[in-house]
């Protein structure tokens, strides 16, 4: 069983691109895969099916990501660029507020 994820990364004052990631997206294994890694290289990605400190195995071809007007997690766990890192966040009920989670880089 694949364990799903997102990357959101901001593109707009209100547009957050959702970016799939298919295996392995739980945090031990994404944050420090994620590492080398920046939103640039993620949104050229555009649909993954595993992030690893040597390369974005992406679909082929991708879907675009899916544009939302705030970081929305719709799979297990959601990653977000925050003060130059990523970092694993957790929605919270408020639409306007993230609180980062337990695991960082």
């Amino acid at each position: 069983m694949s364990t799903r994820a997102q990357i959101a990364i901001q593109t707009g004052s209100d547009e957050w691109a959702h970016v799939y990631v298919h295996f392995d997206g739980y945090p031990a294994h994404m944050l420090p895969a994620l590492a080398r890694w920046k939103p640039e290289d993620i949104l050229a990605a555009g649909e993954i099916r595993q992030v690893t400190r040597e390369a974005l195995d992406c679909f082929s071809p991708p879907r675009d990501p899916r544009v939302l007007p705030r970081p929305t997690q719709e799979f297990a766990h959601l990653y977000m660029w925050i003060g130059g890192q990523w970092v694993a966040v957790v929605p919270q009920p408020d639409a306007d507020r993230l609180t980062p989670g337990q695991h960082g880089v």
